[in-house]
């Protein structure tokens, strides 16, 4: 589809504010899913645009993570949750399920309230380091990100709260290394559902590419910050906060109440 020119900046500092959030938290696509279906994007449109330079952003934050010492344990360790999310990914993406989009609004409204009241009430539980954990293998971590998996496959939005929500509170893993194993799942599921999006051509390849060079960049820096910021899990909870705040104001449509 034809794009005003001045959309393209700001797909890029969309891109950039989206791919420095997601990467040290998670709902930046509220910023750069909003600039899509402003500009008049059709929403099956701007939902799979939206997965490519989502993508990128993992790519790039696994290549500058990679020199750590801490990649391959974590890369291990993500590995096994990698296989329910993939499915749920699939799944999610090829999801023939007619759920009403209120609903859904609801649910996963309802859902960031719960969580903020925890990520506020209980902060020293997300502060916690890597010392010991359950284990990857239960079945309540299947089937916990089996269903993000396929909450990501079919929408993405706020993903990479859930992951993190799920990697600290129930998998005991620090928030930032959390954070590491977060990015290695989220690029095996959204591989597979991007796939599925261009069968389907429901990519729009102008803005998609713009969008990805942002979130490169922005993903590039935010992986440099936690790995050399020794205050990283802090800011990371702030940034998460602050990104829950944001979800919860545009699922309710709460900025009404201030225009």
């Amino acid at each position: 589809m034809d794009l005003s020119w001045y959309l393209y900046p700001l797909f890029f500092f969309a891109g950039l504010l989206a791919g420095f959030i997601n990467t040290l938290a998670g709902n930046g696509s509220v910023f750069t899913l909003s600039l899509l279906l402003f500009s008049g994007m059709p929403a099956g449109h701007a939902n799979g645009t939206n997965r490519v330079g989502a993508l990128v952003q993992c790519i790039v934050s696994i290549a500058t993570f990679r020199n750590s010492n801490q990649f391959k344990p974590l890369l291990k360790n993500s590995a096994v949750l990698m296989v329910p999310a993939f499915i749920g990914a699939v799944i999610g993406a090829n999801s023939a399920i007619n759920i009403p989009d209120d609903t859904l609004t609801k649910v996963i409204g309802y859902l960031m309230i719960f969580m903020l009241g925890i990520v506020l009430l209980k902060p020293k539980r997300w502060l916690i380091e890597t010392v010991s954990r359950e284990n990857n293998k239960s079945v309540l971590n299947y089937l916990i990100f089996f269903t993000i998996g396929w909450y990501a496959g079919f929408i993405q939005m706020g993903m990479g709260v859930l992951f993190l929500a799920a990697l600290v509170l129930v998998s005991k893993y620090s928030l930032t290394h959390a954070n590491m194993i977060k990015i290695m799942i989220s690029f095996a599921i959204l591989f597979p559902a991007l796939l599925i999006y261009i069968y389907n051509n429901q990519v729009d390849w102008e803005p998609a590419i713009v969008l990805a060079l942002g979130q490169g960049l922005g993903a590039w820096i935010a992986t440099k910050f936690a790995l050399e910021n020794k205050n990283a899990s802090v800011w990371v909870r702030r940034i998460l906060i602050a990104m829950i705040l944001l979800a919860i104001i545009k699922l309710f449509n709460l900025y009404t109440y201030f225009i």
